[in-house]
């Protein structure tokens, strides 16, 4: 059995047949462990002065994308980062001032801590990051936990968190933005209801579903509800959805975007598989990635890796699953060039490409403690998805 939110989220089977192990994971802060490994090239691009700071973010209970505005609104520093980490998490990853000023060595705060490794002649992006490490504890296990071996394909599905777990609503948000509809965005933002989520978060939500409560209820929102916060006081003010939205941090409103490309992604590896497509080898025609990372046409070489198109306005259709793409785009009422969006340019997103198959590898498993290590975009908790084939994934941490 699928769970109704897996399907929701567009992933509609298991990549493995053997029984799940039952449990669940994220119990304590420190039973979900993850810590980034970045390029060795890095070091040949370390300066004495004038560069950019390279930083360690360790955190707990906080997103990278919060952890980051935090840090720009009371330090007035910013900082890009590599990947985005969960909240419910112990994890260490790197981050990159965004210009060449002076900045402290070390900030200290109760959710996270910042500390200054070197300075960089340039700044360092997302290829930089090649991999994270996982160290995760399974707490009350059934079964044994299984260790894959060179059998056990997992597909490069999206994880929950992509979506907001608990209240899984960022490719809605997403989607609207693309469709145009900006109120619709903020109305699913502030009073989409879950039933996860908690009971005084919930009667907020269903007053906010009223425009003409956003006055009286914009001093009882939560600190954890930053962000509906902000498109209330900018309702307040302009009661205009698209200015409202672009106070919202460029970062959250590109994820939003990024959140849909993830559904449909879902979607189409799902769609392939139940259409009998081979999505463990690759052929004439494919679409891949070569020993470098870099997109290149199948020619049979070793240690080329099939892509899947991820959706955008520069999508490419030339692949064996433009039909199922292209059917699911219908179905959803969208086109490719709906992702330029000419009113909010700076969140337009071209598409690209994305692996089929989770590399993981390193993978070790001591009682009830999993550790492996997976390559940069893919989720830990795909991989424990299959491990647990939990019955409720909210309920179970996930």
């Amino acid at each position: 059995m699928i769970p109704d939110i897996d399907q929701k989220l567009g992933i509609r089977i298991y990549s493995t047949k053997f029984i799940g192990c039952g449990g669940s994971i994220k119990k304590n802060i420190d039973d979900f462990i993850v810590n980034e490994i970045i390029s060795e090239n890095v070091k040949s691009m370390i300066t004495n002065t004038g560069g950019y700071s390279l930083y360690k973010l360790k955190k707990q209970n906080m997103d990278t994308n919060h952890a980051l505005n935090h840090i720009f609104k009371k330090y007035k520093i910013r900082l890009s980062s590599l990947g985005l980490k969960d909240a419910k998490a112990t994890t260490e990853q790197y981050v990159c001032t965004t210009n060449k000023t002076s900045t402290p060595d070390e900030i200290f705060e109760k959710k996270y801590t910042l500390k200054k490794i070197c300075l960089l002649s340039r700044k360092i992006n997302k290829k930089h990051m090649l991999a994270n490490e996982f160290q995760i504890k399974i707490t009350g296990p059934e079964l044994p936990i299984i260790k894959f071996n060179e059998y056990h394909k997992i597909l490069n599905f999206f994880g929950y968190q992509r979506f907001g777990s608990k209240r899984p609503i960022t490719h809605l948000i997403g989607k609207a933005l693309l469709q145009k509809e900006f109120l619709k965005a903020i109305t699913i933002l502030l009073s989409y209801t879950s039933k996860y989520d908690t009971i005084e978060n919930t009667e907020i939500r269903e007053k906010l579903s009223d425009e003409c409560n956003y006055t009286k209820y914009i001093n009882k929102i939560p600190y954890n509800m930053d962000l509906e916060k902000t498109i209330l006081q900018e309702m307040i003010k302009h009661a205009d959805p698209m200015k409202s939205l672009r106070a919202l941090p460029l970062s959250i409103r590109r994820f939003f975007i990024q959140s849909y490309q993830s559904f449909i992604f879902n979607k189409t590896l799902s769609t392939a598989i139940e259409n009998n497509e081979e999505l463990y080898k690759s052929y004439d025609g494919d679409i891949c990635f070569n020993h470098e990372s870099k997109i290149c046409k199948y020619s049979g070489k070793p240690k080329q890796k099939l892509a899947i198109p991820t959706i955008g306005y520069s999508y490419y259709k030339k692949t064996r699953f433009h039909q199922y793409i292209d059917k699911i785009l219908k179905d959803e009422e969208i086109k490719p060039r709906d992702f330029f969006l000419d009113k909010m340019q700076e969140v337009s997103n071209e598409g690209g490409f994305r692996n089929a198959i989770i590399n993981c590898y390193r993978q070790n498993v001591n009682n009830d403690v999993v550790e492996f290590t997976l390559a940069r975009g893919c989720f830990a908790t795909i991989i424990l998805r299959e491990m647990i084939k939990p019955l409720n994934p909210i309920e179970s941490g996930f």
